[in-house]
Parts: structure tokens; sequence; C-alpha cells
């Protein structure tokens, strides 16, 4: 089983290669995370934190709109794009169970996920440690924030095999993926925000307000951080809310994620005729 999986990696890995998937992501990490360790970390003073940890807090706000977006793009054709391709039935011929595909494929996106995110980070970490050595207590919060990144960005991975399995073509999967990317990353949170608006410190805003929050991948990946980093004066709209809601749930939210995104992708591949 392994064997077929590493297998099936080391093949998606080669087309990401070919795809030039692995340099688009790291350049893009690169660039937005020197933009945000340059301007980011201004209020450290201000704030009584180190230098790379507030810079931390500014990487998680630029991750959450970032990596499901790199995900989704690596992702959208997984399925749709096989069978465009004519390539489905014959890789369905092999040993090998629809699972154990789209395992590979996890394994070999999130692989240059990574790449992406130490590359990215890694610059963010360096400017900041070069302007100011003590900056070095935040690198705990960097850690945080990379092995979180490689989670979330491994939840919107699984939800992109899905759609592509339910599209079935890849514009179709495109298209999708882009609306579904607006609708958790950016809309999500202005619905919540007006409706905290409107309930005035209702039954809403009490209940259901923190339980919205930690039911989408990307908000609980950025509770996650900032409330570990303890970098919340930091953040602003729905980050702010991290401090009245428990770590463990946060945590609990950013590991599962993962295995339910994985889950709906194997169901709806299974769904797919060649």
């Amino acid at each position: 089983m392994i064997a077929r999986i590493l297998a099936t990696a080391i093949t998606e890995a080669h087309i990401a290669r070919r795809n030039r998937w692995v340099l688009i992501a790291a350049v893009l990490m690169v660039v937005f995370s020197l933009v945000l360790s340059a301007v980011g970390s201004a209020p450290s003073g201000g704030l009584g934190a180190d230098r790379l940890s507030i810079t931390v807090a500014s990487l998680t706000s630029l991750s959450v709109y970032l990596v499901p977006l790199v995900a989704l793009l690596m992702s959208f054709d997984a399925v749709a794009g096989e069978v465009e391709r004519g390539a489905l039935p014959l890789l369905l011929t092999y040993p090998v169970g629809r699972w154990e595909i789209l395992a590979g494929k996890l394994v070999a996106h999130t692989g240059i996920l990574i790449v992406a995110l130490v590359a990215g980070y890694g610059a963010a970490a360096f400017i900041a440690v070069a302007g100011d050595p003590a900056a070095a207590a935040g690198f705990g919060a960097l850690w945080r924030l990379t092995w979180t990144s490689t989670f979330l960005g491994a939840t919107f991975l699984g939800i992109g095999y899905a759609l592509s399995s339910l599209a079935r073509r890849a514009s179709g999967a495109a298209g999708l993926a882009i609306g579904l990317w607006l609708g958790l990353v950016v809309l999500y949170d202005l619905a919540l925000l007006a409706a905290v608006v409107a309930d005035d410190g209702g039954m809403f805003t009490t209940q259901f307000f923190p339980a919205a929050l930690l039911a989408n991948p990307a908000d609980a990946f950025r509770l996650f951080n900032l409330t570990a980093s303890q970098a919340t004066a930091a953040a602003s709209g729905i980050g702010a809310a991290a401090a009245s809601i428990a770590l463990w749930k946060s945590l609990l939210s950013v590991l599962v994620w993962p295995l339910i995104a994985l889950g709906l992708a194997t169901f709806a591949f299974r769904k797919v005729e060649p």
C-alpha cells in the first residue's frame, strides 16, 4: 500500500515540476512574505512582542488567503484533468485503490506546498532576525505557523480533489475552486461580521459565532496561531476573537479538517466513471 502511494506521489511530483508549480508556489510565498516582513512588524515595540512574532501574526493573515488558493490551484484538475486527457481509465487498470491514488496526489502536492512555505517563511524570518537578533525568540511561533499552514493546505487540497471529481471537467473544477475560495476565505468572514453586528451581543454572538469560526478550516487556522502566539493584539476583525476561544478547540479543527477533506474527496472520486 505504501509503495503504491509513493509511486503515485513520485509521478505527481514530476508532473508538478514540469508544470512549474514548485517554482510558482515558492515565488508567491517568498514575495508576499518579504513584503509583510518589511511592513508588518512595525508595531512590535508598542505591542511588547518580538519582531518575528509580530511578523508571524502578519504571515498568518497572509496564509489564510494564499495557502488555500495555491492548494486549490494545484488540485482542481487532479481528477478532471485525468478524465479529459483520457488517462483515468488506464490509471484505474493498475492494482491501486482510488483512495491510494488520492493519497499519492496529496503527498506530492503537500510536499510542494511545504517547499513553498519553508522558502517564504524562511525568507521572512531571515529579514526579521537580521534586523533584530532578539527576534529569534519568535522561532517557536514560526514553526507552529509552518506546520499548521501545511495542515491548512492539505485540507484545501482534499477539497480541490473533491471538486475536481464532481466537476469532471477542468474548466468547471476551476470555477468551483475559485468560487469555494471566495466563499470560505473571503465572504464567510464578512457574513459572520455582518451577523454579529446585527445580533448586537445576542445569542448568535455568544453561542453560535465561536462554533461558526471553528467550522471553517481557514478561521480555525488563524485562531489557533494567533492564540498560541499571544499576538491577538496585532489582529483585527475575526482574528480579534481568538482570545475568546479555547486553544484546544481551534487545534482540533486544524487537525481534523484534512481527514474530513480527504474523506470527501475519496467519496466523490468513487462516483467518477472513466
